[in-house]
């Protein structure tokens, strides 16, 4: 490693190559549980580029010396997928960090190291705003690609995958590649950017996107709706859907986490009473139409409900309430074996849910249930609790058993990264694994990137 350090320098400038073990840690690991994620290699070196360009040279190094590389964002990563498994170059894509708005085109030219905090920042100050909201703000649009984060707004506007309208990557042998621009159509060649798109830095590295913004809506609201149990707040959701009613998100969440994400935060649960709550935010350009959907949406919800709808208007109130939601994960975190992200098609949730209360049952384990019901994406995080990591981990078989049965998956947005490659391996179709190898050793022959993840 001491000749691609050498060389790195000479690209990059001799500070921005580390082998400092002191420096090195943190980039070591992403968010994954310390109890699932694999082990790191030691012997690696960080290497951050300040420019496509650079990108470009430095993985042109690593393909001569067939050197691994992985890829890394913001390491808010739940999969293992930044971790490095193997010798070689941790590629930290953070001083990629050059933004523009194009407001004319509603679009934004964003590389790798822009958080996604700072676009949508960015993107209010031109009166627009990025309809995908997957998460940590803290992660960066290079990985949130990469890995086709979801998020709580996928019902109304879809996964990143939606909001991409081109991009530049880097190959596994350094040549630099556009794909796609700046129009919403666009049917010059293959589609090679949803082929980018989801691979998890396997086959290339994104370094630079265009994205699809859309005008800020100017007015939204909170609706926040109790119930006696979870059946009945699945009932008046899909009620809600086949009415013809699309809000910004539909979540369902616990009684139990809520209040105790709430204590942990150190705020009053003043939300009403329930066994579970549906949690719709609506968001409209005008306030006759946010009205008339608050309206129309509360009827449906209301016919099920153990109580009366919460209305949250004032932004103080809709921030807090989407911050108890959003530190749900933080508030479990540390008595946490695992948190999953299974998907099963919208009209399967209760089925789903059933199952959930079976597995519970056998194994003497409580699920959080915390879901994006309206795309079908359950968060049922595995708690420590007093088992065993082998009862642990059949919980986990068993819950995603449970999603494919009912024609789900075992990851909805978080990503097959390290952590699920064995269950990829059981679940897929051998059909699709086979395109899946062949795709990689087309693109990367030398098998250099991100090695190890995602392809079973």
């Amino acid at each position: 490693m001491d000749k691609i350090a050498e060389e790195a320098k000479k690209i990059v400038g001799e500070g921005y190559v580390v082998s400092d073990p002191r420096i090195l840690e943190p980039y070591l690991y992403d968010k994954t549980e310390p109890h699932v994620r694999p082990k790191p290699a030691r012997e690696v070196i960080l290497i951050k580029p300040g420019s496509v360009e650079e990108v470009s040279e430095i993985v042109k190094l690593a393909y001569s010396e067939g050197v691994a590389v992985f890829p890394r964002g913001g390491g808010t990563g739940l999969a293992g997928g930044a971790i490095p498994t193997k010798p070689g170059i941790i590629l930290s894509l953070e001083r990629l960090n050059k933004l523009s708005i194009d407001r004319e085109n509603m679009v934004a030219d964003a590389e790798a190291g822009v958080t996604l905090g700072r676009l949508i920042e960015e993107s209010e100050k031109f009166g627009l705003y990025f309809p995908p909201h997957p998460g940590d703000e803290g992660a960066q649009i290079g990985g949130l690609i990469a890995c086709n984060a979801g998020g709580s707004r996928a019902l109304r506007h879809g996964s990143m995958r939606s909001s991409v309208l081109g991009m530049q990557v880097v190959l596994p042998n350094g040549e630099l590649v556009n794909v796609g621009n700046k129009t919403i159509k666009n049917n010059m060649a293959s589609n090679f950017l949803h082929l980018f798109i989801g691979s998890e830095g396997s086959l290339g590295i994104i370094v630079r996107s265009f994205l699809r913004l859309y005008p800020k809506p100017m007015h939204s609201a909170t609706i926040l709706v109790p119930y006696g149990n979870v059946e009945k707040a699945v009932d008046s959701a899909m009620k809600m859907l086949w009415a013809g009613y699309v809000p910004l998100s539909l979540e369902l969440v616990d009684s139990r986490s809520m209040k105790r994400t709430a204590e942990y935060l150190g705020l009053g649960w003043k939300y009403g009473e329930g066994e579970a709550f549906l949690m719709v935010v609506v968001s409209e350009p005008n306030k006759d139409m946010l009205y008339a959907e608050i309206e129309g949406v509360s009827a449906i919800l209301s016919e099920g409900a153990s109580g009366e709808p919460i209305l949250a208007e004032r932004k103080e109130e809709q921030d807090e309430i989407l911050k108890i939601r959003s530190e749900i994960y933080s508030a479990y975190e540390k008595n946490l074996f695992e948190g999953l992200d299974v998907s099963v098609p919208i009209g399967e949730a209760i089925r789903f849910i059933d199952s959930l209360k079976k597995i519970e049952e056998k194994y003497g384990v409580k699920f959080p249930i915390v879901a994006h019901l309206g795309d079908g994406t359950f968060h049922p995080d595995i708690l420590m609790d007093s088992l065993d990591r082998e009862k642990l981990i059949k919980v986990r078989e068993e819950v995603y058993e449970a999603a494919v049965y009912l024609g789900g998956s075992i990851t909805g947005e978080h990503g097959i990264g390290y952590t699920r490659k064995p269950y990829a391996d059981k679940y897929m179709d051998d059909g699709l694994k086979r395109l899946m190898i062949a795709v990689k050793r087309a693109i990367d022959e030398r098998g250099i990137m991100n090695p190890e993840k995602f392809i079973p």
